[in-house]
């Protein structure tokens, strides 16, 4: 397993536990994250300042730290008072950083290197864009916050999904997925963290050239308004709707239960937990169950604008890793491993 070259698509939240887990292991990470954020403190700096979105790439950068705990801690410290309430100081110190170095990538290496950061954190482009979608009643929501509250998407059905303007995407981000021995997709928010990734020009076609295997994190919860009726099959079809070919090897279903006061506190909410769907269809990909579930309950910063948004069902970041590097390794164990549906 030892210089196996690990490319991580996503962002948010979902990326970091993902990065939490495998940075443990000895292979080589390049995370590639979306740019598409421009809720809570991240679209205040991106309107006051021009810079483009810190947010995502602060948690994957804190994620992969080697730095002491007392530095990450001050990455994701957010401000309780003043004029910069609620904005994250690792926000603040990636905006600087981009303004001092010239550009978004170039500002991030450079905080790589000052947090001693293990792989590589890559933008997947380094134009300032914003997420579109128009949906098929007309209305047009303008950006990855308004997208992310809107609850009439799957009730409407969605007509078109781009950035404007059009990006290209990070020549680090395409060399990395040409190179990649495994992909892993998610988990994340499904249309604000993960899809807008296969939007940027380029991203899509690399992954189709790509050698890698590829796996794909299914999200433990649905979204209300998003993907309310979506199964397992739902949630693959759509990725590889946009990647434009059917490219995913694996994909990560959870089987662990999670509390039943969390499962009422996302009822009242009306999100429901994901299920598979039938499972004697004949797919294109294998399914890995395992319990991935993260039994603790997360803690928020009582001053983070987004918190209300953000999930309380999450992954875990050790179990996800040791399925992953399962898999990873599975080709070298195919004699002993018989079957994986």
């Amino acid at each position: 397993m030892k210089n196996k070259k690990i490319v991580t698509i996503g962002g948010g939240t979902g990326s970091f536990v993902l990065l939490s887990g495998i940075s443990n292991y000895p292979v080589q990470i390049s995370a590639v994250v979306s740019m598409a954020d421009d809720g809570g403190s991240t679209g205040v700096l991106r309107d006051e300042l021009g810079v483009l979105p810190p947010g995502d790439v602060r948690q994957c950068l804190v994620a992969l730290s080697e730095s002491s705990e007392k530095l990450r801690e001050l990455m994701n410290y957010r401000f309780e008072k003043g004029n910069l309430k609620g904005h994250s100081f690792g926000n603040i110190f990636l905006s600087a950083l981009e303004k001092i170095q010239g550009s978004f990538e170039s500002g991030v290496e450079e905080a790589s290197k000052i947090l001693n950061v293990r792989g590589r954190v890559i933008p997947v482009t380094e134009k300032d864009t914003n997420l579109i979608m128009k949906l098929k009643n007309g209305k047009i929501l303008q950006g990855e916050d308004e997208i992310n509250h809107n609850y009439e998407i799957e009730k409407q059905g969605i007509s078109k999904f781009y950035l404007s303007p059009k990006a290209q995407a990070n020549k680090s981000a395409i060399k990395s997925i040409l190179e990649a021995d495994l992909i892993i997709i998610g988990p994340g928010n499904h249309f604000c963290s993960i899809l807008p990734n296969f939007l940027v020009k380029g991203v899509s076609e690399a992954i189709r050239k790509s050698k890698a295997k590829i796996i794909y994190n299914a999200n433990l919860v649905n979204k209300k308004g998003h993907s309310d009726n979506f199964l397992l099959e739902d949630y693959v079809k759509s990725v590889e709707d946009y990647i434009g070919k059917n490219r995913i090897d694996f994909v990560i279903f959870n089987t662990q239960k999670p509390k039943e006061r969390l499962i009422e506190k996302y009822q009242k909410k009306g999100e429901t937990l994901l299920k598979m769907g039938k499972e004697n269809v004949r797919r294109s990909y294998k399914i890995v169950k395992a319990d991935v579930l993260n039994e603790k309950f997360p803690k928020f910063s009582k001053v983070d604008s987004i918190s209300e948004v953000r999930s309380f069902i999450r992954h875990d970041s050790e179990k996800l890793a040791r399925v992953l590097m399962m898999i990873l390794e599975s080709s070298e164990y195919k004699n002993l491993i018989k079957e994986i549906i």
